[in-house]
């Protein structure tokens, strides 16, 4: 959700006092500086409080994954109220649980139709609350939340100037299928949207003419680092330098390498031999992602509850400007999902 007020700061002098002296809370932190991947975060492996909502789900070894489906909008307000990492003045910091959609067709439960409610509940009367940046449905991790157009318009303008500036305001954490073949480097991959089978894909394209980049192909770029390896498995941490949808996932692909409970585009990756390859986009489905024997003792999971596996991918960590130009920027953090914390406990990731 992107506002297109101007971004005069009169109607939000509160924000100077905000960004400067933003609470320090179990999530959140003063960067020294513009974090790359060497930065060390801080990390908490358990959120912060807990809900009586955040179940497995059945018998399904996935503690904390969210059903939104089965919740009401006065309990779904609960879970993202329990979510909040940091409120300070218009901002509000939530860590998003994974399978939650922002968006969606009218009357569908979603961040963005309980966020009158979500307002009252957390004080802000009449000043509603807006989106400012989230991860996707399939994405755990932080949203970031403005009860201020302003506050929302300045943010907004200084995710897209440091896009085009090609510097990395987003930090996601992954655990992959495979390990990527070297330990740091950039996924560079013109992206289109295409409608296969009913539903809207997204495919690489080769090459690209100046009439597929006019035609909607973007070219993006993903930069990504090894954080640690076992089991054939990897920790990674990625930092999008461009936006298009599901381009995380479909960049891992592009290395061998599908994001754990990638159900859509896994899939395109074969393996014969034990050499993996890609498959043809175009005679390749969407399935449930399989993985082999070895790794599902690993994990301890059966076949039947792999394919329920929620996606690994968490919108870990977000840098915002300082409230003046010489003060350092502000580093968001947003603590791990615990089935994601199982799963690296599983495989023997350690996070550092």
């Amino acid at each position: 959700m992107r506002t297109t007020l101007a971004p005069e700061m009169g109607g939000c002098r509160v924000l100077g006092q905000v960004w400067g002296g933003w609470r320090r809370g179990p999530g959140v932190h003063v960067a020294p500086g513009t974090a790359g991947f060497a930065t060390k975060a801080r990390h908490q492996l358990q959120p912060r409080g807990s809900s009586k909502w955040f179940r497995p789900v059945g018998n399904q070894p996935f503690p904390g994954l969210l059903r939104p489906e089965s919740l009401s909008r006065e309990e779904l307000v609960d879970v993202l109220k329990v979510a909040v990492v940091d409120q300070k003045g218009p901002l509000v910091t939530l860590n998003k649980p994974q399978g939650l959609p922002v968006t969606g067709k009218p009357g569908e439960l979603t961040l963005l139709s309980v966020l009158p409610e979500l307002s009252q509940s957390l004080g802000l009367g009449e000043k509603e609350l807006q989106v400012v940046r989230a991860s996707g449905k399939e994405t755990s991790g932080l949203v970031l939340l403005s009860s201020c157009p302003q506050t929302a318009s300045r943010l907004q303008k200084f995710f897209t100037h440091s896009q085009r500036a090609g510097r990395p305001t987003a930090t996601y954490c992954a655990v992959t299928d495979g390990i990527p073949a070297t330990s740091e480097g950039k996924i560079r991959a013109a992206l289109k949207l295409e409608h296969m089978d009913g539903v809207n894909l997204v495919v690489p394209v080769k090459s690209p003419s100046r009439k597929d980049i006019v035609e909607g192909v973007k070219k993006t770029i993903s930069h990504f680092r090894l954080v640690a390896t076992s089991s054939g498995c990897a920790l990674v941490q990625l930092q999008p330098l461009t936006a298009f949808p599901s381009q995380l996932p479909v960049h891992m692909v592009l290395e061998l390498c599908p994001v754990l409970g990638d159900h859509t585009y896994s899939a395109r990756v074969g393996t014969v031999l034990g050499q993996r390859f890609l498959l043809p986009v175009e005679s390749t489905k969407p399935r449930r992602q399989v993985l082999d024997e070895a790794l599902l003792r690993r994990l301890r999971l059966t076949p039947s509850q792999a394919a329920q596996l929620p996606l690994h991918l968490h919108l870990h960590r977000l840098h915002l400007p300082g409230a003046r130009p010489q003060d350092a920027p502000i580093e968001l953090l947003a603590p791990l999902p615990s089935y994601f914390s199982r799963t690296l406990q599983c495989l023997g990731l350690h996070y550092q």
